[in-house]
């Protein structure tokens, strides 16, 4: 389908986005990036779950014209350097609000941050799609978070484009800063594991997250990476197909799996 096409109802996509580094990379990976940009129907917004933004209670960017948000250090200026000067979607994250009980529309203090725009610089360059994001709760289960998802589904009827951004795998005390070093093996244990449990569409297993064994212990050793894919998931129905769109691991501890549901082709 063409992305100047509009579709009846849009696909959803969990993407890990791994290092701010790739970003500025050319690799497989952000080339998976760009052709999802340019298969995909075109959005009429795009909703960003962001492992980076975790607050009390769920919120919505709700300004005009969100900042990019630099929320790392360490990195080189060409990083610091990146503009995504995409506009917000003020109307359609008030409407977004109202689907969730005692969320909160924020205008001011955030934007958008990397786990956003390294991910949407690659798919959609211009920046000209309007573009919101959704807090996590850190106070809420996950349960609660996929609860979210599924309060959320009404707006892909509306050509808005919900991406979680994320990592089924992400322990930063274990991580090789060379993207090609040997996997540790209980990574692609847990990164298996998941594949096979969204396969089977095994929610209640995914559910459980870091509690179903070591390996996903050491994989999840905080949930933020990990709960965009439970919202992702509350956002589907059983109609919508799964495809993997990327399967690599980086940094020895980083799952970069990305994946499509409901997408045609």
């Amino acid at each position: 389908m063409s992305s100047q096409t509009q579709s009846a109802r849009m696909p959803l996509l969990f993407i890990g986005h791994g290092s701010p580094m790739n970003a500025l990379a050319d690799n497989g990976y952000t080339q998976m990036l760009a052709n999802l940009g340019r298969d995909l129907p075109r959005p009429k917004a795009i909703l960003v779950v962001s492992a980076h933004w975790v607050t009390k209670g769920t919120w919505f960017t709700g300004m005009k014209q969100p900042k990019t948000i630099h929320d790392f250090y360490g990195f080189p200026q060409a990083l610091f350097d990146v503009q995504y000067p995409a506009p917000g979607a003020p109307v359609i994250a008030d409407e977004a609000r109202g689907l969730i009980t005692g969320a909160n529309i924020d205008a001011q203090e955030w934007g958008l941050d990397h786990g956003t725009w390294a991910v949407l610089k690659h798919m959609y360059p211009e920046a000209k799609i309007p573009v919101f994001q959704m807090s996590l709760d850190h106070m809420a289960s996950p349960e609660e978070h996929f609860k979210r998802g599924e309060a959320l589904r009404k707006l892909r009827d509306q050509g808005v484009l919900i991406l979680g951004s994320g990592n089924l795998v992400h322990n930063l005390r274990t991580i090789a800063w060379d993207p090609s070093a040997p996997t540790h093996a209980w990574a692609l244990e847990f990164d298996q594991w998941t594949k096979e449990k969204l396969e089977s569409r095994d929610v209640k297993s995914l559910l459980l997250g870091a509690n179903a064994s070591e390996a996903a212990r050491l994989s999840i050793p905080t949930p933020e990476h990990y709960l965009p894919l439970l919202t992702i998931l509350g956002a589907a129905d059983s109609k919508d197909d799964l495809k993997f769109e990327f399967e690599e691991m980086q940094n020895a501890s980083i799952s970069m799996r990305s994946l499509s549901l409901g997408r045609a082709g």
